[in-house]
């Protein structure tokens, strides 16, 4: 009897360990406390934990889109959530990415739209955008993908923060303070609309959202075709009354180009039809369909494409 059980015993001992080394742990990068990416990246990672696909997921808090393509390139986060501004120069090594070199990143799929919300409270004087100029003004945290495409807009109308500001490069949670208290007189923002950080100015001061010139908006589509034209809509926050135009980015989630074919498949599938779970978190997870999530701006990852050429989608570049 002896010698039947202790194999069993053994097998069984060896059976868990098997199991245990087949999960597969995986980080998440996602963002800043005040932004989408934060709270999503936590639900995500709830999601993928109870999915029974053998992935143990966490989600880490970053500065967002440029720190995340560099931890994802790194090995540090294996999922990073970033703006496509970002993206496209981590891809080609170019602008804040000129001394990295081109990433090694893809597409896992596209997430959202996000506009960029430029905001001024009242008594500022600031009614233009050219109004700006010699302003107390947050061009966005250093590494996150905000200050990079509001650098893009202020290049393509000519304005140097450093010379042309008081500038400052302040978390949301930081910025949405200081507006608060009158310590800048505006901000750059960037995240999908409704975002929290604007509501929390809109609790305590009149604010006034600033209208890119459509020229300049044509501008910098044209220089930058990652980049799309964007209206807010009155009723989106109780401070708009009227159209506000201003530039969108994409959102999208990626990953190393070298991640595992099967894992990537399991983990975009995975997201993608649990996209239900999101909606408590934001809104923009009802962008999260086929349809639109295989939509990109450079080169999927093969299992993305395995999944969304299922689905019926082939991805866009």
């Amino acid at each position: 009897m002896k010698k039947v059980i202790v194999p069993l015993a053994i097998m069984a001992v060896l059976a868990f360990s098997v199991a245990a080394f087949a999960v597969t742990f995986v980080t998440i990068g996602s963002g800043g406390v005040g932004g989408t990416y934060y709270p999503l990246g936590g639900a995500m990672a709830e999601v993928l934990n109870k999915a029974g696909i053998d992935v143990k997921a966490t989600s880490r808090t970053t500065a967002a889109s440029k720190e995340n393509c560099r931890l994802v390139a790194s090995g540090k986060a294996h999922l990073g959530m970033t703006m496509g501004s970002t993206l496209w120069q981590a891809y080609t090594g170019t602008g804040a990415f000129k001394e990295d070199g081109k990433l090694p990143l893809r597409i896992l799929f596209n997430m959202y739209p996000a506009p960029q919300h430029i905001l001024t409270v009242e008594g500022t004087g600031i009614k233009t955008f050219e109004d700006l100029k010699g302003k107390r003004v947050s061009i966005g945290a250093p590494g996150s993908g905000n200050q990079v495409l509001t650098r893009m807009i202020l290049e393509a109308a000519g304005i140097d923060p450093e010379k042309d500001f008081k500038m400052a490069q302040l978390t949301q949670p930081e910025a949405a303070m200081a507006l608060k208290d009158g310590n800048i007189d505006a901000v750059f923002w960037n995240f999908a609309a409704p975002g929290a950080a604007v509501m929390e100015v809109e609790a305590v001061r009149k604010v006034h959202f600033i209208p890119l010139p459509e020229d300049l908006v044509n501008k910098i589509v044209e220089k930058n075709p990652f980049l799309l034209p964007y209206t807010l809509q009155p009723g989106v926050y109780k401070s708009i009354t009227e159209p506000v135009l201003t530039i969108a980015d994409g959102n999208y989630m990626i990953v190393h180009e070298n991640m595992d074919k099967g894992l990537a498949y399991k983990l975009v599938k995975t997201l993608i039809e649990n996209k239900d779970a999101f909606m408590d978190v934001t809104p923009q997870a009802a962008h999260f369909v086929p349809e639109e999530a295989s939509k990109g701006i450079i080169p999927f990852h093969p299992g993305a494409v395995k999944y969304f050429t299922e689905q019926g989608y082939p991805p866009k570049q």
